[in-house]
């Protein structure tokens, strides 16, 4: 794949990652409630910040999507924060056993988005996007 593909693919990745984290995340954290997608019973406080925070994080995503290469620290952040997240959910969850759930659930969609980033974002600083024709 050319890096003129990659960056359309990173593109739609982008928006579909934070519209994920926007409105997916709640409602995986409703209906599926009891399949890795909760730590604590109820909407708990520590439920609302997450959700915050990974709400706040999609639309910063959806506007990188515009032009990704301006937005390549966001990018790797978000490749290494989820990667370090779920990282530290398996490591939790594998301590608790009343936690094994989120093997299944949350920690494989954390490293999920963590490789479709990284695979789709271009190494080549001089990778662009195609021209429109709008």
């Amino acid at each position: 794949m050319n890096d003129t593909h990659r960056l359309k693919y990173l593109q739609i990745a982008l928006v579909l990652v934070g519209v994920t984290f926007i409105v997916g995340l709640p409602l995986l954290t409703i209906v599926l409630h009891s399949s890795g997608w909760v730590w604590h019973t109820g909407y708990s406080d520590y439920l609302i910040m997450i959700l915050g925070v990974y709400a706040t994080l999609g639309v910063f995503l959806i506007r990188a999507a515009r032009n990704p290469l301006d937005h390549l620290s966001l990018i790797w952040f978000t490749v290494w924060s989820s990667i370090v997240h779920s990282e530290i959910m398996a490591v939790q969850s594998l301590v608790n056993p009343q936690n094994h759930e989120h093997l299944l659930g949350d920690v494989p969609a954390l490293l999920a988005v963590a490789v479709v980033l990284a695979v789709l974002t271009p190494q080549d600083k001089k990778a662009s996007l195609p021209q429109s024709t709008v």
